[in-house]
Protein backbone atom coordinates (compact mmCIF):
# COMPACT_ATOMS: atom_id res chain seq x y z
CA UNK A 1 0.00 0.00 0.00
CA UNK A 2 1.02 3.43 -0.91
CA UNK A 3 0.89 5.82 2.46
CA UNK A 4 -0.21 9.25 1.22
CA UNK A 5 -1.60 10.85 4.19
CA UNK A 6 -2.55 14.01 5.44
CA UNK A 7 -2.53 14.34 9.83
CA UNK A 8 -4.62 17.35 11.35
CA UNK A 9 -5.13 17.48 14.86
CA UNK A 10 -5.30 20.95 17.31
CA UNK A 11 -2.25 22.56 18.57
CA UNK A 12 -0.95 20.10 21.45
CA UNK A 13 -2.46 17.17 20.14
CA UNK A 14 0.45 15.49 19.32
CA UNK A 15 0.67 15.85 15.44
CA UNK A 16 4.67 16.53 14.96
CA UNK A 17 5.72 13.98 17.26
CA UNK A 18 3.00 11.08 15.83
CA UNK A 19 4.43 12.83 12.49
CA UNK A 20 8.17 11.65 12.44
CA UNK A 21 7.18 8.26 14.52
CA UNK A 22 4.54 7.28 11.49
CA UNK A 23 6.87 8.68 9.06
CA UNK A 24 9.72 6.37 10.70
CA UNK A 25 7.00 3.15 10.42
CA UNK A 26 5.72 3.77 7.40
CA UNK A 27 9.13 4.58 5.39
CA UNK A 28 8.03 8.32 4.46
CA UNK A 29 8.66 11.33 5.05
CA UNK A 30 7.05 13.23 7.37
CA UNK A 31 6.72 16.61 5.36
CA UNK A 32 5.80 19.49 7.66
CA UNK A 33 5.18 22.88 6.17
CA UNK A 34 7.64 24.94 8.60
CA UNK A 35 10.20 22.47 8.10
CA UNK A 36 9.75 22.86 3.69
CA UNK A 37 9.49 27.10 4.79
CA UNK A 38 12.54 26.88 7.00
CA UNK A 39 14.87 24.46 4.14
CA UNK A 40 13.60 27.26 1.57
CA UNK A 41 14.87 30.21 3.16
CA UNK A 42 17.73 28.32 4.02
CA UNK A 43 19.03 27.10 0.73
CA UNK A 44 17.83 30.64 -0.27
CA UNK A 45 15.77 29.37 -3.14
CA UNK A 46 12.95 32.03 -4.95
CA UNK A 47 10.31 30.39 -2.91
CA UNK A 48 12.28 31.08 0.11
CA UNK A 49 13.43 34.56 -0.68
CA UNK A 50 9.60 35.10 -1.44
CA UNK A 51 8.18 33.64 1.98
CA UNK A 52 11.04 35.26 4.47
CA UNK A 53 10.00 38.71 2.60
CA UNK A 54 6.44 37.79 4.14
CA UNK A 55 7.54 36.13 7.41
CA UNK A 56 10.00 39.57 7.88
CA UNK A 57 7.00 41.54 7.94
CA UNK A 58 4.68 39.65 10.39
CA UNK A 59 2.82 38.46 7.62
CA UNK A 60 1.74 34.69 6.65
CA UNK A 61 3.01 33.48 3.53
CA UNK A 62 0.23 33.22 1.09
CA UNK A 63 -1.18 30.26 -0.17
CA UNK A 64 0.26 30.70 -3.88
CA UNK A 65 3.63 30.52 -2.24
CA UNK A 66 2.98 27.57 0.22
CA UNK A 67 1.85 25.71 -2.20
CA UNK A 68 4.34 26.04 -4.36
CA UNK A 69 6.58 24.80 -2.26
CA UNK A 70 4.34 21.61 -1.27
CA UNK A 71 4.30 20.98 -4.77
CA UNK A 72 8.55 21.30 -5.14
CA UNK A 73 8.67 19.16 -1.63
CA UNK A 74 6.01 16.43 -2.73
CA UNK A 75 8.11 15.84 -6.05
CA UNK A 76 11.70 15.19 -4.90
CA UNK A 77 12.55 11.04 -4.68
CA UNK A 78 11.85 10.31 -1.04
CA UNK A 79 8.07 10.78 -1.62
CA UNK A 80 8.00 8.91 -4.54
CA UNK A 81 6.27 6.06 -2.63
CA UNK A 82 4.48 8.26 0.22
CA UNK A 83 4.40 10.86 2.48
CA UNK A 84 2.35 12.52 5.43
CA UNK A 85 1.65 15.96 5.56
CA UNK A 86 1.52 17.69 8.62
CA UNK A 87 0.05 21.60 8.58
CA UNK A 88 -1.21 20.88 4.82
CA UNK A 89 -3.73 21.83 4.15
CA UNK A 90 -4.67 24.21 6.22
CA UNK A 91 -7.79 25.68 4.23
CA UNK A 92 -10.58 24.45 1.71
CA UNK A 93 -8.09 26.03 -1.03
CA UNK A 94 -5.36 24.46 -0.27
CA UNK A 95 -7.37 20.56 -0.05
CA UNK A 96 -8.24 21.84 -3.89
CA UNK A 97 -4.66 22.56 -4.46
CA UNK A 98 -3.07 19.06 -3.27
CA UNK A 99 -5.76 17.43 -5.37
CA UNK A 100 -4.75 18.87 -8.26
CA UNK A 101 -0.59 18.56 -7.50
CA UNK A 102 -1.62 14.90 -7.14
CA UNK A 103 -3.49 14.38 -9.89
CA UNK A 104 -0.78 15.90 -12.30
CA UNK A 105 1.29 13.73 -10.93
CA UNK A 106 -1.50 10.68 -11.39
CA UNK A 107 -1.87 10.12 -7.73
CA UNK A 108 -4.59 10.54 -4.98
CA UNK A 109 -4.16 10.93 -1.04
CA UNK A 110 -5.06 8.00 0.35
CA UNK A 111 -6.13 8.77 3.98
CA UNK A 112 -6.84 12.24 6.19
CA UNK A 113 -6.11 11.43 9.75
CA UNK A 114 -7.39 14.06 12.38
CA UNK A 115 -5.82 13.14 15.89
CA UNK A 116 -8.69 14.14 18.26
CA UNK A 117 -8.43 15.43 21.53
CA UNK A 118 -10.45 17.02 24.16
CA UNK A 119 -9.78 20.70 24.68
CA UNK A 120 -9.34 21.08 28.35
CA UNK A 121 -6.64 17.83 27.82
CA UNK A 122 -5.15 20.03 24.90
CA UNK A 123 -4.59 23.02 27.45
CA UNK A 124 -3.46 21.49 30.30
CA UNK A 125 -0.90 19.74 28.11
CA UNK A 126 0.23 23.06 26.45
CA UNK A 127 0.04 24.82 29.61
CA UNK A 128 2.50 22.14 31.01
CA UNK A 129 4.95 22.61 28.14
CA UNK A 130 4.94 26.15 28.49
CA UNK A 131 6.02 26.16 31.80
CA UNK A 132 8.91 23.48 30.94
CA UNK A 133 9.87 25.28 28.22
CA UNK A 134 9.17 28.63 29.81
CA UNK A 135 7.12 30.10 26.78
CA UNK A 136 5.37 32.67 28.52
CA UNK A 137 3.53 34.06 25.75
CA UNK A 138 1.61 30.75 25.67
CA UNK A 139 -1.25 31.42 28.63
CA UNK A 140 -4.80 29.84 29.12
CA UNK A 141 -6.37 32.62 27.38
CA UNK A 142 -3.93 32.29 24.04
CA UNK A 143 -4.11 28.23 24.26
CA UNK A 144 -8.30 28.82 23.96
CA UNK A 145 -7.97 30.96 20.58
CA UNK A 146 -5.69 28.90 19.12
CA UNK A 147 -7.71 26.29 19.92
CA UNK A 148 -10.88 28.27 18.47
CA UNK A 149 -9.29 29.12 15.62
CA UNK A 150 -8.08 25.39 14.44
CA UNK A 151 -11.06 23.80 15.29
CA UNK A 152 -13.07 27.14 12.78
CA UNK A 153 -10.31 26.39 10.16
CA UNK A 154 -10.13 22.84 10.17
CA UNK A 155 -13.75 21.79 10.56
CA UNK A 156 -14.35 22.43 6.84
CA UNK A 157 -10.97 20.27 5.80
CA UNK A 158 -12.36 17.86 7.99
CA UNK A 159 -15.95 17.63 5.87
CA UNK A 160 -14.23 17.62 2.61
CA UNK A 161 -12.36 14.28 3.56
CA UNK A 162 -15.28 13.06 5.35
CA UNK A 163 -17.53 13.88 2.46
CA UNK A 164 -14.77 11.81 0.58
CA UNK A 165 -14.45 8.40 2.91
CA UNK A 166 -11.16 9.44 3.81
CA UNK A 167 -11.31 10.88 7.43
CA UNK A 168 -10.70 9.17 10.01
CA UNK A 169 -10.26 10.43 13.28
CA UNK A 170 -7.98 8.71 16.33
CA UNK A 171 -7.88 9.78 19.95
CA UNK A 172 -4.83 11.45 20.89
CA UNK A 173 -4.96 11.07 24.25
CA UNK A 174 -3.09 8.50 26.09
CA UNK A 175 0.57 7.48 25.91
CA UNK A 176 2.49 8.09 22.84
CA UNK A 177 2.81 4.60 22.13
CA UNK A 178 -0.57 3.89 22.75
CA UNK A 179 -1.98 6.71 19.87
CA UNK A 180 0.91 5.36 17.43
CA UNK A 181 -0.52 2.45 18.03
CA UNK A 182 -4.37 3.46 17.24
CA UNK A 183 -3.32 5.98 14.23
CA UNK A 184 -1.37 2.58 12.63
CA UNK A 185 -4.50 0.37 13.23
CA UNK A 186 -6.75 2.69 11.61
CA UNK A 187 -4.04 3.00 8.40
CA UNK A 188 -4.48 -0.53 8.17
CA UNK A 189 -8.57 -0.87 8.38
CA UNK A 190 -8.77 1.83 5.75
CA UNK A 191 -5.84 -0.12 3.57
CA UNK A 192 -8.49 -2.99 4.17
Amino acid sequence: MSARLVLLGPPGAGKGTQAARLAERLAVPAISTGDIFRANIKGGTELGRTAQAYTARGELVPDSVTNAMVQDRLAQADAAEGFLLDGYPRNVAQVAELDAILAAAGLALDLALEITADPAAVTDRLLKRAAIEGREDDTEDVIRHRLGVYAEQTAPISQVYAARGLLVQVDGIGAMDEVTERLLAAIERAAG
